[in-house]
């Protein structure tokens, strides 16, 4: 498959074929599609690589670091990689080009995505696919348990779901991951929005505040009061999911990009009564989390860097980023969510609670460090002891004494 043949601008071993790997992603395929144009315009020819997500983190870590110089542009995951690809040099600084560029309009990108995607005030990488946590709901049952609006505070949520719950045997008031690495980006959103986060202002380990304290046992405990019976510490969103699809739970803090799973009556026996909400108030207000699940960055080591990043402007361009949204990938530009063509294929509520997940949401949903699934483990064995029944508080202590030590570790 092929921007312009215009050399590498600069590059000593620019080609005019830019060499894309690329993951399994509905972004992806879509991209695939309209690449010939690309071509046409612009008289370069792009070689895909295609590649689950295992396989890509398995060929990033042997290529990167032996410095290959066969990837030009490389899609990746901000908050799971990033960290570690710009602190060993892997990424290539795009501020200069970013800016530079007035068609790219780089302005136009949301402000907290950005910012996953830079490192040390550089540019590292271009976010293209965003998600927010939103509320999945049955509208049917809270009408039935007489509530005219979905929750707007984490009180009113606790309230509502122990109601529903108790008018409708069977039916859990409450369900979310639960899987101690699983859980804890959904969770993020609940410890944001009790006022706390990973770490605090000095870069020190906080799951042991007050806030993050109050954060684990409120989420544990409303799965283990409103959860499904005898539910599970090892579900992801597939098993949380499922539950919900299948009618047997009245509300679901999830991702807004796996909405399609609770929408499509192939898939949901409640696609008809599904609603979405903003994620509920909390003390520090609704906090969800707005991040960049995947971006593009160009290699460091590749000689081919113009042309790559020519690549990169079309690709994440207005254009593209437009056809994404439309076609239900959720973009990190602003002007595709101020456009009503942007969120015409969304449902309406969805679309209103994602304009609130933008303009308050935070830009991590996980610990921000090199080694995120090490992280994870940690900060997330507080979540499994609380809807175990455990003391939450002291668990959140031995939490935040073992992730010091990490961070402690990763400094050196």
């Amino acid at each position: 498959m092929t921007l312009s043949a215009c050399g590498g601008g600069g590059d000593s071993g620019a080609s005019d074929t830019v060499r894309v790997t690329l993951v399994n992603h509905v972004w992806t395929e879509n991209i695939r599609k309209v690449i010939p144009q690309f071509e046409q315009e612009t008289g370069l020819k792009v070689e895909v690589t295609q590649l689950g997500e295992d396989q890509l983190s398995d060929q990033y870590n042997v290529k990167l670091n032996a410095g290959s110089r066969d990837i030009d542009v490389m899609m990746y995951r901000p908050l799971q990689e990033g960290r570690l690809f710009a602190e060993n040099g892997y990424l290539a600084d795009l501020t200069d080009k970013a800016e530079g560029s007035a068609d790219f309009d780089f302005a136009d990108f949301q402000e907290t995505p950005v910012g996953a995607t830079s490192h040390e005030d550089k540019l590292v990488g271009v976010p293209i696919i965003t998600e927010q946590q939103v509320l999945y709901y049955r509208k049917d049952l809270l009408e039935k348990s007489g509530f005219t609006a979905p929750p707007a505070t984490l009180d009113e949520l606790k309230a509502q779901a122990t109601k529903i719950q108790a008018d409708n045997p069977g039916v859990a008031g409450f369900v979310a991951r639960t899987g101690k690495a699983a859980a804890v980006t959904q969770f993020s959103s609940f410890l944001y929005s009790f006022g706390g986060d990973f770490v605090d202002a000095s870069g020190k380990a906080a799951v042991n505040t007050p806030a993050a304290k109050q954060a684990y046992a409120f989420y544990g405990g409303l799965l283990r009061e409103n959860g499904p019976a005898n539910v599970s510490t090892d579900m992801s969103w597939s098993e949380a999911m499922a539950i919900f699809t299948q009618g047997q739970a009245a509300f679901y803090p999830e991702a807004n990009s796996l909405y399609k799973n609770a929408t499509d009556p192939a898939k949901s026996k409640v696609s008809e009564t599904v609603g979405f909400a903003p994620m509920p108030a909390g003390p520090a207000g609704s906090k969800p989390y707005n991040i960049p699940s995947w971006g593009l960055a160009v290699n460091e080591s590749s000689e081919n860097q113009d042309n790559a990043w020519k690549f990169i402007e079309w690709a994440a361009g207005k254009a593209q980023t437009l056809e994404q949204q439309k076609a239900g990938v959720p973009g990190a530009r602003t002007s595709v969510w101020e456009n009503p063509e942007g969120i015409s294929t969304y449902p309406a509520d969805m679309a209103d609670a994602i304009t609130v997940s933008l303009a308050n949401g935070v830009g991590h949903d996980r610990p921000v460090v090199e080694r995120v699934a090490q992280a994870r483990e940690i900060v997330g064995q507080p979540i499994v002891d609380a809807i175990t029944g455990g003391d939450a508080a002291a668990s959140a202590e031995t939490a935040n004494e073992a992730f010091q030590k990490f961070l402690d570790d990763e400094a050196r």
